[in-house]
C-alpha cells in the first residue's frame, strides 16, 4: 500500500508525460505481481462497486475527528473533496502495517461492501487506525469511488508495452475487459498482460474478446477549407454519426459477446442482440452502435428510425427487462465495421474493403436487430453540407468521414488512418446560475460547479420563477472562472453543505448535444452533456431563456 501510494503521489504532483511514463515503468518492474495487478485496474479506470455508504463514512470520520457536523462541513466545502478532507482530519495512527495494495483491497476493502453497520464502524475505524496519513488519501479515494489522478489508459498501455517488451497493441487488446467493475485481477492476470505473444493468443478463434475501439478526432474546420485539408469527398466514406452505444458483437465458438467501448460486457442487457449474434457465423467480430430502433411491422428489414438516446436510457439500467419493455423499445446493432471474418483479423485492410464485406455479410443475415449503417454520398462537401442540415431532425449528432484506404487503429491514432467526427453545432439557450458548489484538484479552492436555470414563463407572465434544468463545469477559462467565483462570494444567499444558492445575476449561454422530455426533472426536461459556451455579460437575468424555449427545441 505504501508503494501504490508513493505513485500516487508521484503522478499527481507531475505535469510531465515522460515523468509520469518513467514512475509507472519503475513501479511495475518494482512491485509484487498481485499488487501491479490491481495498480493497473485503478489506474486504467477500473472501479469497484461502491464499498461504504457515503452518509456513515461522513459520520464516522466527523466522529473520529471530535468535530461537531458544522465544522466538519465547512472543512469539506473548503477542501472540496471527501477523501481528502476525511484523510486530513483523522487522528494521527496508533497502528502500523506492512501490506501490500492487493493485500488490503481483497482483505480489507472488498469485504466492506455488505459488511453489517455495526460491523463496517469497526472494521472502517481498525483500518483508519494502521494507515500512515500519505496512505489515507488513496485508501479514501478507493472507497468513494473518486480515484483519479493524471494517467491515461494510453499511457498505462504504453509502461506495459515497455515492461513486457510487447507491441503497444497487444497490449491494449489484453486489457479490454480488464476493468470490468466485477473484475478482480490476480497476480496471474498481470503476468497474462506482459507475457510473450502465444501462438494461441495469435489465433483467437475460442476468445470472447474484443478489439480496441478505433477512435475518430473532431474536425471543425469551415466548409470552404475541406477540400484543401481532406482532398475530394471520393476519397472518404462518409455516414451518419449515431448517438448510441458504441460497441462490438463477438462470436466465437458459438458463443456471442457485446462489448460496450467502456469495456463492460453488456451482452445480457440486449438479449435481441445476443440471439441475433447467434446466427453470425463463427469468428465475426462487428463494430457499430447500439441504437433503439422503431419501423412499422411491415416495414422491410433495415428501414425505420432510430429513436434518441433517451429511450436507450431506459433499457440501460433496468435490472430486469420485461417482455413488454423488449417490445416497445427494441434495439438494433447498426453496423459500421467488420473486424473479424472467419476467425481473420481485418483490421489491416483499407476502410472500403472492410465495408464491402460487410454489406455482403449484412445482406446474407437478413436479421431485424443487424443493420447496415447507411452511407451517404456527395459530389462535393457543400453537397454533404446540405444533407447534413437533416442531422438533428433524424437525430443524429452529425457525420463521420472515414478514409477509404484507413486501417483500423488503436484508440485515437493517426498513423494508420483517419476518422473524422463532423458534428453539428450543439443546441444552446441563455441560462441563469442559481447554484454553484465548489470544484476538485486544482479547482478545489474555487467555485466552478453550476446548475442552472430558465425562466418558467415569459416576461409579462405574473410571479414567474427560475426553474434549474441543468449542471455544467466546462468551458469557461481559467480566468472567467475566477471571475465568477468572487461574483458567487459575494451574492450567496444561502448554503446547503457544499452548495451556495446565489443571487440569480449572471447568465451563460449553455450548449447540448440533445434533449428529450424527463420524468425525474423538476423542470420536466434532461440534456446530454451540458457544457458553458461563453458568458452573456451582455445580457440581463430577466431575457434569459424560459421552459417554452427548450421545450421547442424538443425533437418532434
Amino acid at each position: 500500500m505504501k508503494q501504490f501510494a508513493a505513485l500516487y503521489r508521484e503522478l499527481d504532483a507531475s505535469t510531465s508525460s515522460l515523468a509520469k511514463q518513467a514512475a509507472l515503468q519503475r513501479y511495475l518492474l518494482s512491485a509484487a505481481p498481485a499488487d501491479a495487478a490491481w495498480t493497473v485496474y485503478f489506474l486504467a479506470g477500473g472501479k469497484p462497486r461502491q464499498l461504504v455508504p457515503t452518509k456513515l463514512l461522513r459520520l464516522l470520520a466527523q466522529e473520529a475527528a471530535g468535530l461537531p457536523e458544522w465544522l466538519f462541513v465547512e472543512s469539506y466545502e473548503a477542501v472540496g473533496d471527501l477523501a481528502e478532507t476525511i484523510s486530513l482530519l483523522l487522528p494521527s495512527p496508533t497502528d502500523a502495517h506492512d501490506l501490500g495494495l492487493a493485500v488490503w483491497v481483497e482483505k480489507h476493502l472488498l469485504p466492506l461492501r455488505g459488511m453489517a453497520p455495526e460491523q463496517l464502524s469497526d472494521a472502517l475505524r481498525a483500518q483508519w487506525r494502521r494507515l500512515a496519513p500519505e496512505e489515507r488519501l488513496v485508501y479514501f479515494k478507493l472507497i468513494t469511488g473518486g480515484f483519479r489522478v493524471g494517467v491515461s489508459r494510453l499511457q498505462v498501455t504504453q509502461a506495459l508495452s515497455a515492461v513486457g517488451a510487447l507491441d503497444p497493441k497487444r497490449v491494449a487488446q489484453r486489457l479490454m475487459g480488464y476493468t470490468h467493475i466485477a473484475g478482480q485481477p490476480t497476480a496471474a492476470d498481470y503476468a497474462a498482460l506482459i507475457a510473450p505473444e502465444s501462438s494461441g493468443e495469435l489465433d483467437q478463434q475460442t476468445s470472447g474478446q474484443p478489439y480496441p475501439f478505433f477512435l475518430a478526432h473532431p474536425f471543425n474546420l469551415p466548409l470552404e477549407q475541406f477540400d484543401a485539408a481532406l482532398g475530394p469527398p471520393s476519397q472518404w466514406l462518409v455516414e451518419w454519426k449515431w448517438d448510441g452505444i458504441r460497441a462490438q458483437l463477438v462470436k466465437r465458438a458459438g458463443r456471442v459477446w457485446l462489448w460496450s467501448r467502456g469495456e463492460e460486457l453488456v451482452t445480457e442487457r440486449f438479449p435481441e442482440l445476443a440471439q441475433m449474434g447467434e446466427t453470425l457465423p463463427d469468428g465475426t467480430v462487428l463494430d457499430g452502435e447500439v441504437v433503439v430502433w422503431r419501423r412499422d411491422s411491415t416495414s422491410p428489414i433495415g428501414e425505420g428510425r432510430v429513436q434518441p438516446f433517451a429511450e436507450l436510457q431506459k433499457r440501460i439500467g433496468r435490472k430486469t427487462l420485461s417482455p413488454k419493455l423488449l417490445r416497445e423499445i427494441p434495439a438494433v446493432l447498426l453496423a459500421y465495421d467488420l473486424l473479424e471474418w472467419e476467425g481473420r483479423d481485418l483490421r489491416a485492410l483499407p476502410q472500403a474493403e472492410r465495408r464491402v464485406l460487410l454489406d455482403d455479410l449484412l445482406a446474407a443475415a437478413q436479421h431485424p436487430s443487424l443493420v447496415a449503417s447507411p452511407m451517404l454520398h456527395g459530389e462535393s462537401w457543400q453537397d454533404l453540407a446540405r444533407q447534413r442540415e437533416a442531422a438533428r431532425s433524424m437525430g443524429v449528432e452529425g457525420m463521420m468521414l472515414k478514409q477509404r484506404e484507413a486501417h483500423y487503429g488503436v484508440g485515437r491514432t493517426k498513423d494508420v488512418g483517419l476518422w473524422w467526427k463532423w458534428k453539428i453545432d450543439p443546441l444552446s439557450v441563455d441560462a441563469v446560475l442559481v447554484y454553484a458548489q465548489r470544484g476538485h484538484g486544482r479547482r478545489a479552492s474555487l467555485y466552478s460547479d453550476y446548475t442552472f436555470a430558465v425562466w418558467d414563463g415569459p416576461p409579462e407572465a405574473p410571479e414567474r420563477r427560475l426553474v434549474p434544468f441543468a449542471k455544467a463545469y466546462s468551458g469557461l477559462t481559467d480566468a472567467e472562472m475566477a471571475r465568477v467565483d468572487a461574483v458567487i462570494k459575494k451574492t450567496t444567499i444561502e448554503s446547503f453543505g457544499p452548495v451556495r444558492s446565489v443571487e440569480p445575476t449572471l447568465v451563460f449561454e449553455l450548449g447540448f448535444e440533445g434533449i428529450a422530455r424527463s420524468t425525474r426533472h423538476k423542470s420536466g426536461i434532461a440534456v446530454r452533456f451540458p457544457r458553458m459556451l461563453r458568458w452573456r455579460e451582455d445580457k440581463p437575468v430577466e431575457e434569459a431563456d424560459t421552459l417554452q424555449t427548450l421545450a421547442a427545441l424538443l425533437p418532434a
